[in-house]
């Protein structure tokens, strides 16, 4: 082995101790001139807040008590003209000499005695407004913010902040408005060779609450829980302000791991909370609780994205399930969710359901296995061509017990009482003993046909669900911002109908779903047995239940009597039932704007072979109010008879009459078939959609095509094996040739 040049070795020692010697020297000039650098921090650091956030800072005095440890007292922070924010009595702060050398600050002890932070917002002047104020940029760069960078940056500037060792005594938040407050006073606070303790008094002793874990910042981890003394952790403001009821015995956070690189920020914890109890009107009419819930959550953050991980676990006591949630920020905002349980023990399943979210299934025994998946994706640029696909399989699966619901009770006679704004109506018996009850075979083939082609056109082939409606109800929702769109076929209706309330809250609503796919994939109820139960419960006007109500109230017969116009009519006010007498006019007719309709519904119909076409909008002209109705109808304008019409009008609400007539084709034109100008443009217009039809068939199966590539592509193979993945590529591909069939259907219509 060569030896080093002594020439060499002479050179490196002489560079060693001159660093050596500056840096002695750096650190004694810094040492002496420490106070007076302090001094310079403070003030330039009070300067930029005056300037940048119109803040008042004030300190006591500061100054060295270590060689990193400095002493504060009487610090305060008072927005201008606001209540004041913030107020320590003493502050001892102590940071690593390490870090620092690189410029990193990392605190090591903190002792914090007396203090508040008192956040208000009175007649809507806040003192922490200056929070939401966005620094004035000098720069004109338009680079775009790296998430992963910031998520990392973030990261660990909270928790560089989190001191290894903390004494903090009687310091306090609180917030209050016009008309809430609350007040959390940490008594104690104490982290000690990892170890948290701290409790905290809330609103002046109403309760006592306690946090208590390992905190260990500088290595990234963390796990701690919070609990209160006897009762639950609750803050009734939260209540006040957002109308949602939420508490719970226990809650704890775990952070295991942070990691960046290659192009990701990758945090990893999970979070874990017993007894949770939520009620919040949207949700739910009652309380919701879940006895143990927890999630492992791996959050993901890209240059342009945060997700949560696939290999990301949800536990609700036996019940598992793995989601990937997916937000991309740009170029365009893109919405993408995956849940896949995996083959679960049914009985688990059903144990898993939150106490008061599914009333009508409690009690219910089953055997067998379930597996759920779902997949939704949306590009906000084409909201119409977003994914939804939906569906639990089942492997021997069967209702063993019945509980506080018997599904079966359709089969036979039962009593019906439909509900008004929460209120039980007058009880109704479906079945022969009621002479108001009409068997299918003697209701219309037309109203039977008119409603069908109206509200579920696949009715007899599916098995329950629609997913291309419940596509378009998202896509449509989406569009307007609000709920506009429901996606409910016929047994939907009819369960919501049959076992459920009339409430729209989300849980209803999966509860609906879950109890029409038990009928449908059980066989409970035939078709036949549900389109008839359906037609003689549903609601057909104010307190009109029936169809033989409905075509007696309206029309003064019995539904074997109803032609295709009334069947069709009819048809047009199952989704506002209330509504229906807006569309008459004083002498009977209908109003102009169902003339569409019309057309629409019948050309449906036509196309199915269903009736016969015709070019006198399928029977509209015929249509005629029951004489003793007539004189009930008042004098409105179109517009607003168009909107009671979808609403149903208040209860107080005088009944319409359209001032603009009909323009009805006369005696010669009915004779010889000529058109009236208005029909005449109708049909040019169907024409001219018959003509691209063909082009526009062609353009959605090559949209449909790519659609199912892209799906295959992209199946999530989390926690499946080869074999699993074939199944799922065989069933994408039959599911594209149905939908391929579906298309060439409807463009023959």
């Amino acid at each position: 082995m060569k030896r080093l040049n002594s020439k060499y070795i002479r050179i490196a020692a002489f560079i060693l101790i001159s660093l050596l010697l500056i840096f002695i020297i750096g650190g004694y000039v810094a040492y002496s001139k420490r106070e007076a650098l302090l001094k310079s921090a403070i003030d330039k650091a009070t300067a930029k807040a005056k300037r940048d956030y119109n803040l008042d800072v004030k300190i006591g005095s500061a100054h060295f008590t270590g060689t990193s440890t400095v002493s504060f007292s009487d610090v305060s922070i008072v927005p201008e003209q606001r209540d004041s924010l913030l107020n320590i009595k003493n502050l001892v702060v102590s940071v690593k000499l390490m870090p620092l050398i690189i410029g990193e600050i990392k605190l090591s002890d903190v002792l914090l005695q007396d203090g508040f932070i008192n956040l208000t917002s009175i007649k809507g002047v806040k003192n922490f407004d200056f929070l939401f104020k966005k620094k004035r940029d000098t720069t004109s760069t338009t680079q775009k913010v790296d998430l992963s960078v910031l998520a990392n940056n973030l990261v660990n500037e909270v928790l560089y902040k989190i001191p290894d060792n903390l004494t903090l005594n009687n310091f306090s938040i609180s917030f209050k408005d016009d008309s809430n407050k609350v007040k959390l006073l940490a008594k104690t606070a104490i982290i000690k060779d990892g170890n948290l303790k701290s409790t905290i008094d809330v609103d002046n002793g109403a309760a006592t609450w306690h946090i208590d874990g390992k905190m260990h910042p500088s290595d990234k981890n963390i796990d701690v829980k919070l609990y209160a003394d006897g009762t639950k952790v609750e803050l009734p403001i939260i209540e006040k302000k957002l109308k949602l009821k939420l508490n719970f015995d226990t809650i704890s956070t775990k952070l295991t791991k942070v990691e960046h690189g290659g192009g990701e920020t990758k945090i990893y914890g999970s979070w874990a909370v017993h007894n949770l109890l939520i009620n919040h009107p949207a949700l739910s009419s009652g309380d919701i609780v879940f006895p143990d819930a927890a999630i492992d959550a791996n959050v993901f953050v890209g240059s342009n994205y945060v997700s949560v991980d696939s290999s990301s676990m949800i536990h609700i006591k036996k019940l598992t399930a793995r989601p990937f949630i997916k937000y991309t920020l740009n170029p365009v905002k893109i919405y993408e969710l995956k849940i896949n349980t995996g083959w679960l023990n049914a009985t688990d399943i059903f144990d898993a359901f939150p106490h008061g979210m599914f009333d009508a299934l409690d009690g219910i025994e089953v055997a067998g296995k379930l597996n759920y998946a779902m997949n939704f994706y949306m590009d906000s640029s084409k909201p119409d061509d977003l994914q939804f696909d939906s569906r639990l399989s089942k492997d021997g699966f069967r209702i063993v017990k019945y509980g506080k619901t018997d599904l079966t009770k359709l089969n036979s006679p039962f009593v019906h009482t439909p509900y008004e704004k929460g209120k039980p109506m007058a009880p109704h018996l479906i079945g022969p003993e009621n002479p108001e009850f009409t068997p299918l075979n003697e209701i219309a083939p037309d109203l039977r046909n008119a409603v069908m082609t109206a509200e579920d056109p696949s009715f007899y082939t599916n098995h329950g669900f629609v997913e291309e409606a419940f596509r378009k109800s998202l896509a449509t929702d989406f569009k307007t911002k609000k709920f506009k769109r429901g996606g409910s076929g016929i047994s939907m209706q009819l369960v919501k109908n049959a076992f459920l309330s009339r409430e729209k809250t989300l849980a209803r609503k999966i509860e609906e779903i879950l109890i029409v796919w038990m009928i449908e994939n059980n066989h409970i109820m035939n078709k036949n047995r549900m389109l008839e139960v359906y037609l003689n419960i549903i609601e057909w006007g104010r307190n009109i239940y029936g169809i033989s109500e409905a075509s007696h109230f309206y029309f003064g017969k019995s539904p074997s009597e109803l032609n295709l116009g009334e069947s069709i009519f009819l048809a047009s006010i199952v989704p506002y039932p209330k509504g229906g007498l807006y569309a008459f006019q004083p002498d009977g007719t209908l109003r102009p704007g169902l003339h569409g309709y019309f057309n629409l519904i019948g050309r449906l119909m036509a196309g199915k072979g269903l009736t016969q076409r015709d070019t006198s909008a399928y029977g509209f002209y015929g249509v005629r109010l029951r004489e003793g109705l007539r004189q009930t109808i008042a004098p409105i304008d179109t517009a607003k008879a168009d909107s009671l019409m979808k609403q149903g009008g208040d209860d107080n609400e005088v009944l319409p009459v359209i001032e603009e007539p009909v323009k009805k084709p006369n005696f010669l034109q009915r004779l010889f078939g000529k058109k009236d100008t208005t029909a005449q443009k109708q049909e040019e217009k169907e024409k001219q959609k018959e003509k691209t039809a063909k082009e526009k068939l062609k353009e959605q199966i090559e949209a449909l095509k790519l659609d199912y590539k892209n799906r295959e592509e992209h199946i999530d193979t989390a926690g499946k094996t080869r074999k699993d993945i074939r199944v799922e590529k065989r069933r994408l591909k039959q599911e594209e040739k149905d939908k391929e069939q579906e298309l060439k259907d409807k463009a023959q219509l």
